[in-house]
């Protein structure tokens, strides 16, 4: 760092110091997201990741609710947390830099992101954000944050030997995957469900398609504010008491709150590698439009998908007593 100035030195430890407080927990980087996009609303990437982060938490918790503990062994809900818990920590690990290093250049009116590589972001992103700074793209921009953070979780967790043979080939994540009970929601204050189904979650171009489809729906004109709403108005939790309390009809669904539930886990760091430098960027990543094959009104679908859960529960329930 001979070669810095005192200032920029300062300013790559404190956004060391700062990333570091804020990717504690599900619950801090889902408030750190939405904080920064309040702060600079330009960056549509940010409300997104606050938005999908509350699906974490509310993923997690799950695990301890009602139906996955009946369900799933102690050891594979771990596996599950772990799996949610190690994706968010990277792309936060990755992202915030990225977002601080925008909002100081924005402060002293000078493009700072030359201090990327201090954080080990990829050259795509740094060349993406340098681009932002010139043209103001912002659905470029929430593009290529949306394709770089993909990239940054493929190899470390989906492609990870552990995670691969422990989650993603388990039974009940290939059962949520082709039920599409694992689904990214948006909820309003007005009990209604906005989002999108996960399917094919281990396809690195089907989660960057899905990305792009959310930032469609969240960005819509009409469903902006009352998204922004929510997200204003609910703390988030971890349980899905988030939203539910802001339905018309009771769900029997009942999950935790995530840090009543769940340690804080210490993560290791990984082996840095430039995704970028052995991957090509795929055109339709950057460029075909996101298209909707089904409703993005989930609230009706969220009910049918709780009482087959609950199904679900009861046949298992029925299947153990014949056992014994």
């Amino acid at each position: 760092m001979n070669h810095l100035t005192i200032h920029e030195i300062e300013t790559i430890s404190q956004i060391e110091g700062e990333t570091t407080k804020k990717n504690l927990d599900n619950i801090s980087r889902t408030d750190a997201y939405f904080a920064y996009f309040k702060k600079n609303p330009d960056i549509i990437w940010s409300f997104l990741a606050s938005m999908v982060s509350r699906n974490g938490g509310w993923n997690m918790c799950d695990l301890e609710g009602n139906i996955f503990r009946e369900i799933l062994e102690p050891k594979t809900r771990k596996e599950l947390f772990l799996t949610f818990e190690r994706a968010n920590w990277l792309i936060f690990h990755d992202v915030y830099p990225q977002l601080l290093l925008y909002h100081y250049s924005t402060k002293i009116n000078r493009p700072m992101f030359h201090l990327l590589p201090y954080f080990k972001c990829s050259k795509f992103i740094q060349n993406e954000w340098e681009r932002y700074w010139r043209e103001g793209n912002r659905e470029r921009l929430t593009t290529a944050l949306i394709i770089n953070e993909q990239n940054v979780i493929h190899k470390p967790v989906i492609l990870h030997p552990v995670y691969k043979k422990q989650v993603f080939h388990s039974w009940i994540f290939k059962f949520q995957d082709w039920l599409h009970f694992s689904c990214v929601l948006f909820p309003t204050c007005g009990g209604e469900l906005y989002g999108a189904s996960v399917n094919g979650f281990k396809s690195l171009s089907k989660r960057i398609n899905l990305g792009k489809r959310l930032a469609k729906i969240l960005t819509h004109p009409r469903l902006f504010p009352v998204f922004f709403e929510f997200a204003d108005k609910t703390p988030h939790t971890g349980s899905r008491n988030d939203y539910e309390q802001y339905f018309k009809t009771k769900t029997n669904r009942q999950t935790p709150i995530l840090r009543a539930t769940f340690p804080i886990i210490e993560h290791n760091h990984y082996e840095y590698e430039d995704w970028s430098a052995n991957r090509l960027v795929s055109p339709a990543w950057l460029h075909f439009a996101a298209r909707h094959r089904h409703t993005i009104h989930l609230t009706d679908w969220y009910f049918d998908k709780s009482t087959q859960l609950e199904l679900m529960l009861a046949i298992q329930k029925a299947t153990h007593k014949k056992k014994i």
